[in-house]
Order: C-alpha cells, then structure tokens, then sequence
C-alpha cells in the first residue's frame, strides 16, 4: 500500500508544482501576467484556438469519411486500404513537417513547375494552414480507428434496415451511418486535439506561437519560470477539459454498443446484413477517399525522406552512420529503461486493484491512484518537464547544497522520470485489458492453498499476462522513441536521441542530414501499427 502511495505521489508531482507556483504569486509576478496578457498571451491564443478548431473538423470530416467507405460498402482493395489507413500513426507530425518543407521549398521542382503554369503561385508549409494540414493527415486515424469499430459492430444491420424502408444511400449516410458514429468520432478527435496541443516539432520548426513553444521559450530562453509555469497551467486546464470530453463520448460508445448489440443481431453478416457492392465511378470514388489520407499521411512523407537519406548517403555515408549509432544507442536505452519501470509500475497497480479484502477506503484511494496514473498520457511532455522542473528550482534555492538538481538534470533520470509520469498509463491500459480475461477465481483458489500474493503474480498472473506485458513495454518504448519537448528540456547534455538530433538538424535546414534518425523513428513507429492491425484482422 505504501508502495502505491509512493507512485502515486511521484506521478502527481508534476502536476502539483505547476499548482504550486500559483501559491507563490507576488506583486513582481502579478505585473509579469498583465504584461503577457498585453503581448504573447493573445498570439497563444490564437493560434492554438485555430488549430484546435480546424484539426478537429478536419480530423472529424477524414475519419467519417474513411470509416464509412470502410465499414459500410464492399469495393476491390478494401481489405488493403482498411490496414493502410493505419499507417500515418507511425509518421510522427514533425518528421512529416521536415518532409513536406524539402518537398515543397519555394526553389525546389514542385513549386517551380506550378509557378511555371500558374504565374505568381506559392505554398508556404511553414505556416498555420501547413501545421493544420500536417496534423489532420497524420491524426485522423485516431477518429478512423474508432468510427471503424462503432459501424462495424453496429452500422451494418441499421443500414439495411433503413435500406429495407426505401432510405436513399445519401440519406442512410447522413441520417444513421453519422449520427451512430458521432461519440467515436468526437473522442477520436478529442484524442487527436490532445496529440495537436501537446505537439513541440511542429510548432518551433514552423514558428509558430502556441503554447506549447511558449512553455520552451519562458523557461529555456527567457529563464522565467513563472510564465513558463502559468502556460503550463492554462494549458493543462485546457487538456484536463478535452480528457473529461473524450472519457463522456467513450462511455456513450459503450452504451450505445450494448444497445446496439442487444436490438442490432449478433453481427453474424448474413445475407440480409451484406454490405452493397460498389462498382465503376463510385469505386473509384471511395478508393480516392480512402487512398488520399494515406498518400499524403505516408507514402508521400516517407518517399520524401527516402529521397533525402540517400542523397545525403553519397556525401558522408561512414560519418553519419557513426553518428546515428550514438543517437539510436541513447533512443533505445531511454526507451528500453522506461519500458521496464512502467510496466512493473502498471503491474503493480492492477494487482493491487485485484485484491478484494481491501477496506473501502483503501481501495477508493487505489482507484483514485490509477485515475492519476492514467491522466499523465494526455498532459504534454513540456508541461511535464515544467512540473518536474520547478519543485528542483524551489528545493535547490532552499537548500543550496541539495545534489536534487544534478541528479535530475544532469544525468538520465530526470527524463526517465518525465516518460514513466506520461506514459506509465500506456502500460495500465494494456495489463488492465489482460487482467480482464484472468478471472478472480484463480486468485482465491491460489490463496486457499497459503500462496502469497508475491508467488500469486510470479506464477498465475506473469505467464497469462506475458502478452499484455510485451505489448505495454513495446508501446511505451516506441512512445519514447518519438518523445520530442519532455527530452529536449531534461535530457543530460551530450545525450541526444533521435527525435532531438532530427529536431536540431531540421531546425538548421539540415534536412538531408534528419533524414536518416528520421526514418528510423518512423520505422519504430510501424511496430504497434502492425500490431493493432493485426488484432484488428484476428477479431
């Protein structure tokens, strides 16, 4: 119980400092956010309000669209499109950012060739519209995803109802297939909306003022921790806010499910419920809704990379090999360390949530804990790192001797630390699914014959779980691997990864040299695509 305290405890600090420096707010401190407001703070405003708005509708209109093509109509290629459209999950928005700016430089072939046809025709990506559409084609499969599941499971037998009283396909679409996808899609977006706020790449690499930059340059530019602290704040309250928003839409999926299951037949896909066969230019229709996400979420970003890399090879291959043997070394054992911790973490607290002889309150405090342990992956690893960051500032000003600071800044365990309190609830989520399909019964049979609790996890629950524990430890590690703002901001010096050496390089128009660590984030990120895919086919 103790040990639960504890990782309650760390995992909440945090978010209690950012709290905390509220506490300490004085009359130098109240001048400095009037100041703010008078200057950066609306710019933060605004660009992260139309972000927020446009992602999300073009995350929604992407996701229903894909979905629908996908769960309601038969057309050649579906089985490949349906796993395709999964494939921008592992193209992280800002390596896509430093693909689509070499692709689209005002120099380079494409926009030469349209200026040529179309005189005084430009694109600058680097702006909001650019970061919009980045963020809409490598996000929308979370909407997809989702909306996919809820018309599978539902959308099928409606559809050939109100096909059976003379409903136009329009209609059907309009007036059953969206209104019966709409919870899916809203948290998908809400999910999506998190992954855009909490985003640093593509923000500084395109210069824009969001909060997020904002947080970076308080604290790393202007060494003003309490602005860095106050951005921090709004912007959790706002992600606290989206988190609320996509838990109510997840459990209206899982009521509407259940009423969907109970009136809609038992999914067998009989002849009755077949799903209409398209043909000729309706076909083609639905394979350009669904193969444009995927073109210009992966194909089109990776081939851009590709083409970079091996440019880049024929100057100086050997020394960016050595190079890049370092970066991956340093991606691989921040990955590799907080893939371990977490998922003892998570072991630990879905155990402890098993025990039924547990007074109420200590199992309240339990539920109470997990809930804090699950929060951490939808805070922003910047706001993390502040939360880490100032309660290291307040003990080392108190106690000026206190090694606190050099141990959390200046070796590893500072940034472990920021990964296990973001993504610790990755691993809860995956062992709490395993503990589903192991019932209580094997516990209370093991007790009765005197094991205790320590052998009880060791040999019933470990070898049931080794799947569910796999799967945690390769999420979190590839969600390290891809960590940008949290590693810059702790990471000791001299220590890059791949993603803060693909930032660095891109950040000084190095694009040919970001390529490589690049693509190598992009190839970890296919591991749990292919994964889901996969359990997707199986089901």
């Amino acid at each position: 119980m103790y040990f639960i305290g504890l990782i309650a405890l760390l995992i909440s600090l945090p978010i209690l400092g950012i709290a905390g420096a509220w506490l300490h707010l004085d009359a130098a401190g109240i001048d400095a956010i009037r100041q703010q407001v008078q200057t950066v703070l609306p710019g933060y405003l605004a660009t992260s309000g139309w972000l927020a708005l446009f992602v999300t509708a073009g995350v929604i209109l992407v996701g229903a669209a894909t979905a629908v093509a996908i769960s309601l109509f038969e057309f050649r290629g579906k089985r490949f499109l349906s796993w395709a459209l999964l494939l921008p999950m592992a193209m992280p928005a800002y390596v896509s950012a430093y693909a689509y700016t070499d692709f689209l430089q005002y120099a380079g072939m494409v926009q030469s060739s349209l200026r040529d046809m179309f005189p005084g025709f430009r694109i600058d990506v680097r702006s909001l519209s650019g970061a919009i559409f980045l963020f809409v084609f490598t996000l929308y499969p979370y909407a997809y995803l989702l909306a996919r599941n809820a018309l599978s499971e539902r959308g099928v037998h409606l559809m050939e109802a109100a096909r059976l009283l003379g409903t136009p396909p329009h209609e059907r679409i309009y007036r059953v297939a969206l209104p019966l996808a709409r919870p899916a899609l809203m948290a998908g977006a809400a999910l999506a909306l998190m992954e855009t706020l909490a985003d640093y790449g593509v923000s500084a690499y395109f210069g824009l003022t969001t909060f997020t930059t904002g947080i970076y340059k308080a604290w790393m530019v202007m060494d003003d921790r309490i602005a860095a602290a106050q951005y921090a704040s709004l912007l959790l309250l706002f992600v606290a806010v989206l988190l609320w928003l996509e838990r109510r839409e997840q459990q209206r999926m899982r009521f509407s499910s259940v009423r969907g299951n109970r009136h809609g037949g038992n999914g067998d896909g009989g002849a009755e419920s077949r799903l209409p066969q398209l043909h000729g230019v309706k076909a083609v229709a639905a394979w350009l809704v669904c193969a444009t996400p995927i073109v210009l979420g992966f194909v089109l970003p990776m081939l851009i990379l590709l083409q970079l890399m091996w440019r880049e090879s024929e100057m100086s291959l050997a020394t960016n090999l050595l190079r890049y043997a370092g970066w991956t070394w340093n991606s691989f054992r921040f990955g590799g360390i907080a893939a371990a911790i977490a998922i003892v973490l998570a072991l630990a607290l879905c155990f402890a949530q098993r025990a039924g002889d547990l007074p109420r309150f200590k199992y309240g405090f339990l539920r109470v804990v997990a809930r804090i342990a699950s929060m951490g992956y939808a805070i922003p690893g910047s706001v993390i790192a502040i939360g880490i960051l100032l309660p290291i500032a307040w003990l080392q000003a108190v106690f000026p001797g206190s090694m606190a600071g050099v141990w959390l800044t200046a070796t590893s365990l500072g940034v472990i630390y920021a990964y296990l309190v973001r993504f610790t609830a990755v691993a809860v989520q995956s062992v709490e699914a395993g503990y589903t399909r192991i019932p209580l019964s094997f516990d209370e049979a093991a007790r009765t014959m005197g094991t205790s609790r320590r052998r009880i996890v060791q040999k019933l629950h470990m070898p049931l779980l080794w799947r569910s524990l796999a799967t945690a430890a390769l999420m979190v590690f590839v969600d390290v691997v891809k960590e940008l703002p949290a590693t810059l901001l702790l990471r000791p010096f001299n220590t890059d990864t791949l993603a803060v050496i693909a930032h660095n390089l891109a950040r000084d128009e190095r694009l040919g040299e970001a390529a490589l660590p690049a693509l190598s984030i992009v190839v970890v990120g296919l591991i749990p695509v292919l994964l889901v895919t996969r359990a997707l086919n199986n089901r």
